[in-house]
């Protein structure tokens, strides 16, 4: 292992008023969850993505939970997913007892592929997965590293067979479709503000949606689903999924610095494609027409038979060794032992995305000669 110092995948990136707002909720002694701080990030939320209401809660797990739960969702209900994505936007529909169906990706996006989500709606309405007719209770579409998925052709097939939509966008905050914000798009949108989000609360995440009646849902069930009463009274099974207004504060600090932010992580692509597009066997994700990524991770696929048997993991085990962090693309869900036997519908792309990419470093923090490191280990790799 090198002695070099680390270069993260995606490290937190602090701005000037975090801590001014953290030390606030100190000073005023709100500590607790809820506060200020929570309205406060909320309301910046709403504006930031031209949604109606937000909800700040615990985690985007947590905001998956919710949208479900306020969706209905029973026990034995099929709930569309996308395959490739982490495990998050799949585990909440195994909470509640209900069958994901997992769709693969499509080539452009790498997200949702609308024709195979289609497959998979009239093989639920039909009997063929559950051997009963049963209409989906939702589809979840995910914003795959912060490329926006085929929210047209999605939302389309949405409507026409009327099932609602719940919008994984926790990895493109700062992402737009069609010049709307990603998360904003469908019935309900999830954000994420994990440590290696483009902005983060440490942990964190929020609900999004047009409707208020959800959004008042989703806080009355992440708040234990206590009744209005002088005392503890509950006639719902509640969930403790609120976030502390100290971490909120947190977050209002980095929605100061998102646009920032998301320019770094695009500038950090171009410079990756700048270097490594001309060699053989190296390919990048690139915008559709209309569509905008916030670029919160750097992908390239990595074509062995183009590089005369370099793989990704080649590449991955030979930055390591200079104590630079990549990883794979998300393993799909069907291939998942603990989804193993859970329906799919598509073909082979999500799979072959897994066997073929790698995701670069591309942290808003690292500097040209982190970048310049990654690049020159990405070639060392490949012998060019």
């Amino acid at each position: 292992m090198s002695n070099s110092p680390k270069i993260w995948l995606s490290s937190p990136h602090m701005g000037p008023n975090e801590l001014k707002y953290v030390q606030d909720a100190f000073a005023t002694n709100w500590i607790a969850p809820l506060g200020p701080h929570v309205d406060g990030l909320e309301k910046d939320l709403q504006d930031f993505t031209g949604s109606n209401y937000a909800a700040a809660l615990s985690s985007g797990t947590a905001a998956i939970h919710l949208a479900l739960v306020i969706l209905g969702v029973q026990p034995g209900d099929l709930v569309i997913c996308q395959s490739m994505t982490f495990s998050a936007s799949a585990n909440p529909i195994a909470y509640l007892g209900a069958v994901p169906v997992f769709i693969d990706s499509e080539k452009e996006t790498w997200n949702m592929c609308p024709k195979a989500l289609e497959e998979a709606i009239i093989a639920c309405e039909s009997g063929k997965v559950s051997g009963k007719k049963q209409k989906p209770a939702a589809i979840i579409p995910v914003h795959l590293y912060g490329m926006p998925a085929k929210m047209d052709e999605i939302r389309g097939m949405a409507k026409k067979y009327e099932i609602p939509v719940v919008e994984d966008a926790a990895e493109a905050l700062g992402s737009t479709y069609q010049g709307k914000a990603c998360g904003s798009i469908g019935e309900l949108g999830i954000l994420s503000f994990n440590g290696n989000k483009i902005i983060t609360t440490s942990g964190g995440g929020a609900l999004l949606s047009d409707t208020e009646w959800m959004i008042k849902k989703a806080r009355f069930l992440a708040t234990q689903a206590r009744d209005e009463a002088p005392h503890y009274q509950h006639s719902h099974i509640g969930y403790n999924y609120r976030m502390s207004n100290v971490l909120a504060g947190i977050g209002r600090g980095q929605m100061e610095v998102l646009a920032d932010r998301v320019r770094q992580r695009r500038k950090n692509f171009t410079f990756y494609k700048n270097q490594l597009a001309g060699i053989p066997g190296i390919s990048f994700l690139e915008e559709p027409e209309g569509y905008y990524s916030n670029r919160w991770l750097t992908c390239v696929l990595v074509e062995p038979e183009q590089t005369g048997g370099i793989t990704q993991e080649h590449v991955r085990e030979h930055l390591l060794k200079d104590n630079i962090e990549s990883r794979p693309l998300w393993k799909p869900m069907h291939m998942q032992p603990v989804f193993s036997k859970a329906p799919y519908f598509g073909g082979k792309v999500a799979e072959e995305l897994f066997e073929k990419g790698l995701c670069l470093p591309s942290g808003s923090n690292l500097t040209e000669e982190d970048l310049q490191r990654v690049v020159i280990g990405v070639k060392g790799a490949l012998g060019t």
